[in-house]
């Protein structure tokens, strides 16, 4: 099964498409904005009549959603293979993240859509404690395909690569797997350490390696035949528990700007892009921890905003229905031309 299908657009002789990735914070939640019921982000051919790639992706996006942009930058060129023009050429396609602001968000078309990226990628969302999905299911079926891989080296360097991409090791994943999920060799689990540090931005090599492993509905080898050999399968309702599956391989280009995002903030404050011109200090950090999927400390986060000297009191209250009301803020506007000079950052881990 594979979702690298080719029936959104009709085929002609064009070999380059332009694809976006518009980002958005509503209520606390980090959203893109999709097209095609949630399958497709926009996205259309490199025509004469554009100007540059940012112009035909600014046109697309309009057209396709009526979201007026603001940040924009190149993300990722991308070669899919799966599709091929009239002339039998491998389509290219180059990817934008856009950040758009809240108040910017207008009531969209009918075929566009935000949907949470967590929908997409729920072993990422860390707000609530690691994902059971990551220890009960994801972990155990990587460890059956590094024990396929043919010889004892690639099999080690596939067990290093799920350590450090998820966070655990084996010896961690045997003591909570359900029994269905078969063991590995006592041998492979005494050469992996307990626990190792998530990295947040390590998204895009999480989900390359689902791909390779064939545990997602885009890779051409899913459902994966190595689990029949440690008698175990994938739960029914396993397309719906590792995320919304979509065309054109789109999901990978999520993962990339996710991972650019969460790279990004540790130093350049980019989150202001995705803020109201005016916030409280807690909707500041609810939004960060959004984009990052992990809880920050309170009072380390206020430090470090009062240390770089990210923000500044506008002199007003939230209005709040309870409790004190709030002290707004809004960011400072020299705060981008500063982070080209300076390690502005923001912190990510509690």
């Amino acid at each position: 099964m594979t979702l690298s299908y080719s029936h959104a657009h009709q085929q002609g002789s064009g070999t380059t498409e332009v694809v976006a990735v518009l980002v958005a914070i509503t209520e606390h939640t980090a959203r893109v904005l999709t097209v095609d019921q949630g399958k497709l982000l926009p996205n259309g051919p490199l025509m004469p009549l554009h100007r540059s790639l940012q112009a035909g992706v600014r046109q697309w996006v309009e057209e396709q959603t009526q979201q007026p942009l603001g940040y924009l930058e190149q993300l990722y060129t991308f070669v899919d293979t799966n599709r091929r023009n009239v002339d039998g050429h491998a389509l290219v396609y180059v990817s934008y993240l856009g950040l758009v602001q809240e108040t910017q968000t207008p009531k969209l078309p009918s075929q566009a859509l935000w949907r949470d990226w967590y929908d997409y990628f729920p072993w990422e969302n860390h707000l609530d404690g690691a994902p059971t999905i990551i220890t009960s299911f994801i972990v155990p079926a990587l460890l059956a395909w590094a024990e396929e891989a043919d010889d004892a080296i690639t099999q080690q360097r596939r067990r290093q690569r799920i350590e450090l991409c998820w966070g655990v090791g084996e010896a961690h994943v045997i003591s909570q797997q359900p029994p269905s999920l078969g063991a590995t060799s006592a041998a492979s689990r005494e050469q992996l350490p307990e626990n190792r540090e998530w990295v947040a931005e390590h998204v895009l090599l999480r989900y390359e390696m689902l791909y390779e492993a064939g545990l997602i509905p885009e890779a051409p080898s899913y459902p994966p035949s190595y689990l029949a050999n440690v008698s175990t399968e994938l739960p029914k309702n396993w397309s719906q528990l590792i995320g919304e599956p979509m065309y054109y391989d789109h999901r990978r280009v999520i993962a990339t700007a996710i991972s650019r995002l969460r790279a990004k903030i540790e130093y350049r404050p980019l989150i202001f892009g995705l803020m109201p011109e005016v916030f409280t200090l807690s909707q500041l950090q609810q939004s960060v921890e959004a984009l990052s999927g992990v809880r920050l400390h309170k009072q380390n986060f206020r430090r470090l905003l009062e240390a770089q000297n990210l923000v500044m009191e506008t002199g007003e209250s939230s209005s709040a229905q309870r409790g004190r009301p709030a002290k707004l803020y809004r960011f400072r506007h020299d705060i981008e031309l500063q982070s080209l000079l300076m390690d502005s950052k923001l912190p990510k881990r509690k």
